[in-house]
C-alpha cells in the first residue's frame, strides 16, 4: 500500500499544485472584474476541484450536515484541526454562509491561490508571536464578518493534530469574535480521518481513508455565559471524534 502511495502521491501533488497555479490568476480576474462576490465564486469552484483531486488518493470527503443553519446572520464555525484538507470541504459545502478563516500570518504570502485568497478574501492573518497584532487583527476580522454577514471559521486548537487526538482549545480568538457578534450562532464541526493523509509525513501521502466531517446543532452565542458556551462547543466536537 505504501509503495502505491508513492505513485499516487506524485500524481496528486502535480494535480493539486497545478490547480493552485491555474486558479491564482482566475481569482485576480474575479476580484478585479466582479469584486468580492466574483472572487468568492472562483474560490468556491477551486475548492470543489481540490476536494475532487483527493480521489486520486482514493480519498472521498463525506460532509454530513443535518442541521438547519440560520440564514442572514453570522455563523461561527468551530472545528478540530487535523490537516490542510479540513479547509476545502468547509469552504465548498458551507459556501452559502461565506466562511472566512482565522489563519497564521505566514500563510498570507508565497503560496499560489491560497495566499491570495487569505489576503483578499476576508480572512484574519495573525502573528502568533505578537499578541497585540493578533488581538488587533481578530478585532478587525470580527467587525468585518459582522458588517458583511459573513461567517467565521476557526480551529481553536491552534495547530493541527498529527494523530487525530484533539488538543486543548484556546479561547482567545473565539472570545474576540463572539464579543463583536453577540447575535451569532456557533456551529461545532467534528472532523475525522483527515490526519491520515499525512500519517507517513509529508510524502508519501496516506491513501484510501475517507475524510468525514459533521456539523452539530447551532448554539446561540448569547444563550450561555462564554465559558459555558465554549465548554459545550468543545465537548460536542470531541465526543464525535474517533
Amino acid at each position: 500500500m505504501k509503495i502505491l502511495s508513492y505513485l499516487l502521491s506524485s500524481i496528486f501533488g502535480l494535480v493539486f499544485f497545478s490547480l493552485l497555479l491555474i486558479f491564482h490568476p482566475l481569482q485576480w480576474l474575479g476580484l478585479k472584474l466582479f469584486g468580492q462576490e466574483g472572487h468568492q465564486k472562483v474560490v468556491n469552484i477551486m475548492n470543489w476541484f481540490l476536494i475532487k483531486s483527493l480521489l486520486i488518493l482514493g480519498i472521498r470527503v463525506q460532509f454530513e450536515n443535518k442541521q438547519e443553519l440560520p440564514e442572514n446572520t453570522t455563523l461561527i464555525f468551530v472545528a478540530n484541526h487535523q490537516s490542510t484538507f479540513d479547509i476545502p470541504p468547509i469552504i465548498w459545502y458551507l459556501r452559502r454562509h461565506y466562511p472566512k478563516f482565522v489563519s497564521k500570518k505566514e500563510l498570507g504570502k508565497g503560496i499560489p491561490s491560497i495566499s491570495f485568497n487569505l489576503k483578499h478574501g476576508g480572512a484574519a492573518l495573525i502573528d502568533r508571536k505578537d499578541a497585540k497584532q493578533a488581538l488587533s487583527e481578530l478585532g478587525r476580522f470580527a467587525k468585518s464578518i459582522n458588517k458583511n454577514k459573513w461567517s467565521a471559521a476557526i480551529f481553536p486548537e491552534g495547530t493541527r493534530s498529527r494523530t487525530g487526538k484533539p488538543k486543548p482549545f484556546s479561547v482567545n480568538g473565539l472570545k474576540m469574535i463572539v464579543k463583536y457578534n453577540p447575535e451569532a450562532f456557533v456551529v461545532p464541526i467534528s472532523i475525522n480521518n483527515s490526519w491520515k493523509v499525512f500519517k507517513y509525513g509529508k510524502f508519501p501521502l496516506g491513501i484510501g481513508s475517507p475524510i468525514k466531517i459533521r456539523t452539530h446543532k447551532p448554539i446561540k452565542v448569547d444563550s450561555l455565559p462564554f465559558d459555558e458556551l465554549i465548554a459545550k462547543v468543545e465537548t460536542t466536537i470531541k465526543k464525535a471524534i474517533y
